[in-house]
């Protein structure tokens, strides 16, 4: 008796811990609730301390005109001043920031195929922290592209330098594979490093050594109205686009020969994935400096929350990630009285233990492992 040939169906990706539709909708809205919250909540906090009333005020009366106490006390004074000029834009860089930082690791470890992919590992946020340190050392941040300074023009090529390097060796010599992209990755990012510590090590510039060396260990400071729409128009549109990609991002947690049968051709895919991240990466980075962790921890603690589905992993991990580098900000900025700490420390010193947790316990899950 013959078996009849089943054809293949759509990837079935691990079950999560949340079942049904409206569990996973229930979640959706909490962390949409407490990510409007952490907005709020964070521009209280700093050297000058906020009641959370006056801070909930004041947003919301310039951004709704709805008046809630005495309009003096809404429409000028130091408050007003340091919530709306200073605080919110900072935290609403925050928010896009680390929403993009999530998704840029989320698909990355989709496409190679790696749960320990993200935009560092794999030489991008390298290659971007290249061009930055470029720029800063050798006298080329004056030049303007796209109303932002020279800085994230030379950030945003050195990250998209590094991704068409880390392709073009991932292709030489055969086909490409997740094995190959993860080693090519390696390679770039050392030879980046190599290069942009060379840099340092012959510029006679201290105070561009100075800034390099913060830049590179990440920083919110600099955050401004005018450098937002850049960030979070290029995120919000990533976001949107990876959102119809879930079927591909599916696919890929299955390996090549069953995106094969399922008639997907994921090199293509791939190459543009990569692509894309490395443009949001470049924007990032030339915006805050390299921040690490946030990529590569942060979709692995939803995973065990919703699953690998990315229809359901990448909004979750979206708001989670926004969520979490809104208040590793504010403990950056008020963790120690008169002095704010590079944001990368931050990240560094609450990633690293995380994951050290996950890779003992082995309680994550990328695809059909765990």
């Amino acid at each position: 008796m013959q078996t009849a040939l089943v054809p293949p169906s759509e990837p079935k990706p691990k079950q999560s811990m949340i079942h049904s539709r409206s569990g996973f909708m229930a979640i959706i809205a909490v962390l949409l609730i407490i990510a409007v919250l952490s907005v709020g909540a964070a521009v209280s906090f700093g050297q000058v301390a906020i009641p959370f009333s006056q801070s909930y005020r004041i947003l919301l009366y310039h951004i709704t005109s709805i008046q809630i106490g005495d309009i003096h006390d809404l429409s000028s004074g130091s408050f007003v001043d340091i919530i709306w000029k200073i605080r919110l834009p900072r935290v609403l860089m925050a928010m896009f920031i680390g929403a993009g930082l999530t998704l840029c690791g989320t698909i990355m470890q989709a496409a190679v195929q790696n749960p320990l992919a993200d935009p560092y590992i794999l030489g991008i946020s390298s290659g971007a922290s290249l061009g930055a340190t470029f720029a800063i050392l050798i006298g080329f941040g004056s030049m303007g592209l796209l109303g932002q300074t020279g800085l994230a023009f030379w950030a945003f090529a050195g990250a998209v330098g590094a991704s068409l390097l880390v392709l073009i060796l991932a292709s030489a010599g055969s086909k490409m594979t997740s094995v190959k992209l993860v080693l090519a990755g390696m390679v770039i990012n050392a030879l980046c490093t190599a290069f942009a510590n060379f840099i340092v090590y012959f510029a006679n510039n201290a105070e561009g050594i100075k800034t390099v060396t913060f830049w590179t260990m990440g920083s919110l400071a600099a955050s401004s109205w005018d450098k937002l729409p850049l960030i979070s128009i290029s995120v919000a549109l990533a976001i949107f686009f990876f959102l119809l990609q879930f079927r591909v991002l599916n696919a890929m947690l299955l390996g090549d020969e069953t995106a094969v049968t399922l008639g997907i051709h994921l090199g293509a895919y791939r190459r543009a994935y990569m692509i894309i991240t490395a443009l949001i990466t470049g924007v990032m980075v030339a915006s805050c400096g390299m921040i690490g962790f946030v990529g590569l921890i942060i979709p692995h603690l939803v995973r065990g929350l919703v699953g690998s589905d990315h229809r359901r992993l990448l909004p979750a991990s979206v708001l989670f990630g926004a969520i979490f580098l809104i208040w590793t900000d504010v403990i950056a900025r008020t963790i120690v009285p008169n002095v704010e700490l590079p944001i990368g420390i931050i990240t560094a010193l609450i990633g690293a233990p995380m994951f050290m947790y996950m890779l003992i316990k082995k309680g994550y899950a990328f695809g059909g492992q765990s």
